[in-house]
C-alpha cells in the first residue's frame, strides 16, 4: 500500500516538452530533482531543458510521458526495455486507452501509473509553462487496471509524491470513471467554447468593441491548441457524444421555443441551477460573494495600487472582473468578496479617496 506521502525520487525523464511536462519540470528541479526533458520538437525540447537548466546522470527513477495518448504505446514499449527498473507514469487527458495499450506489454501494467493533472492554461508550449501550474488543483490518478490488476507500490507511492510535491491533490479513481468525468467538466466545455468562439468569425469589428467580460470569460479556453485538442477529443469520443446530443437536444428545444418568455425562462434557471452545483475554489458548495464595485482611471499601476488598498484593508478578493470599453478613460474593477470584507474594503477605499460603489 502507499504511504500517505509517498516515495521521493531524484531523477526523472520527461518526454514531451509542452505546457504540463515543462511545468512539472520547472517545479521538480525546483525541488532539487535532476530532470531530463526530451521531445520530437528539438526547439522545444532545448527551451524546455533551458528553462528547467538541470541535468540528469545515469538511468532516470521515474519516466513521465507528457504526450498525446496515441504516442503512447510505442514510446512506453521502447522506454521499458531500455530502463525496466523504472517507474512510468502518464498525464494524457484519457485515462482507459493508455491502460489498455500498456496492459497489452508484458510485464508494463504493474510499472505504469496512469494520472491526469486537471491544470493548464490556453496558451500552450514550453515557453508558457509555470511552476507553480498545478497549486490547488486536482490531480487524478488510476492505481487500478479494469482487469483488477494492480500498480507496483512503489510506483504508486512514487507517483503520490509526484502530485502532492506540487501542491496538487491526489484523487484515486478508475480509469472509464476518469474519462466519464472529463467529458463532462473539462472536454465538452472546450468544445461549446470553441463553438462559440467561431460564430464570432467574419463579425464585424465595430460590433466585436461592444464585446465585455461574458464573452471573454465565455470563449476564454476557445484559444486552446488545435492539434491537442482534436487528439483528446477523438480519444475520448464514446463518453463525449452522449453529452453532445443531450446539447443539441436542448438547443433544438431553446430554438423552437424563442417566442415562449417562460420556456426561456426556464431554460436560462436551468442554468443557474447547474452553475450552482460547481464547487467553489476550496471544494465542497461554491460560496456566494458580495460584488464591489470600483472605478479607476485607465492609467498604469491603478490595479496594483488597487490591490495594495486591499492588503492594506486585510481583505481577501476571491475573483475580479474588469471592464472597459475603446476610448474610455475609466474602467470598472469589480471585486468578489466575502460580505463582511466587502463592509470593510468599501469603508476603506472611501476614506482614501477612491471611487468605490455599494456593494451588490
Amino acid at each position: 500500500m502507499a504511504t500517505n506521502e509517498g516515495k521521493a525520487f531524484s531523477s526523472i525523464r520527461i518526454i514531451g516538452s509542452g505546457l504540463i511536462g515543462t511545468s512539472i519540470g520547472l517545479a521538480l528541479a525546483a525541488r532539487g530533482v535532476q530532470v531530463e526533458m526530451l521531445d520530437l520538437d528539438q526547439k522545444a525540447q532545448k527551451l524546455a531543458q533551458d528553462l528547467i537548466a538541470s541535468e540528469i546522470s545515469g538511468a532516470p527513477e521515474v519516466i513521465l510521458f507528457a504526450i498525446p495518448a496515441s504516442a503512447l504505446a510505442e514510446t512506453f514499449e521502447r522506454e521499458f526495455a531500455l530502463n525496466p527498473g523504472s517507474k512510468f507514469i502518464d498525464i494524457a487527458s484519457v485515462k482507459t486507452k493508455p491502460q489498455v495499450e500498456v496492459s497489452r506489454i508484458s510485464g508494463g501494467s504493474s510499472r505504469f501509473l496512469a494520472t491526469h493533472p486537471m491544470a493548464g492554461r490556453e496558451i500552450g508550449g514550453a515557453a508558457s509553462a509555470r511552476a507553480d501550474l498545478f497549486e490547488g488543483r486536482t490531480w487524478i490518478y488510476c492505481p487500478t487496471y479494469a482487469d483488477g490488476a494492480q500498480v507496483d507500490s512503489d510506483v504508486l507511492e512514487t507517483g503520490l509524491w509526484l502530485i502532492k510535491s506540487l501542491g496538487a491533490t491526489p484523487i484515486s479513481m478508475s480509469a472509464s470513471r476518469h474519462d466519464s468525468a472529463v467529458a463532462l467538466v473539462s472536454h465538452l466545455p472546450q468544445i461549446v467554447a470553441s463553438l462559440l468562439a467561431a460564430q464570432l468569425k467574419g463579425a464585424k469589428s465595430e460590433d466585436l468593441d461592444l464585446a465585455g467580460a461574458g464573452l471573454r470569460d465565455t470563449t476564454r479556453i476557445a484559444a486552446s491548441d488545435p492539434e491537442l485538442w482534436q487528439e483528446i477529443i477523438s480519444s475520448n469520443a464514446q463518453e463525449i457524444l452522449p453529452l453532445l446530443i443531450n446539447l443539441q437536444n436542448d438547443l433544438g428545444s431553446l430554438i423552437e421555443s424563442l417566442d415562449d418568455p417562460a420556456k426561456v425562462g426556464s431554460f436560462i434557471a436551468a442554468g443557474n441551477e447547474g452553475r450552482s452545483m460547481i464547487p467553489g475554489k476550496h471544494g465542497g458548495k461554491a460560496r456566494e460573494y458580495t460584488q464591489l464595485p470600483v472605478v479607476i482611471e485607465d492609467k498604469p499601476g491603478q490595479l496594483a495600487a488597487l490591490f495594495d488598498e486591499c492588503a492594506k484593508a486585510s481583505v481577501n478578493v476571491e475573483d475580479l472582473t474588469i471592464e472597459h470599453s475603446p476610448g474610455q478613460f475609466t474602467g470598472l474593477i469589480t471585486l468578489a468578496l466575502s460580505a463582511s470584507d466587502a463592509a470593510i474594503l468599501q469603508k476603506h477605499l472611501e476614506e482614501s479617496g477612491w471611487n468605490v460603489h455599494a456593494p451588490r
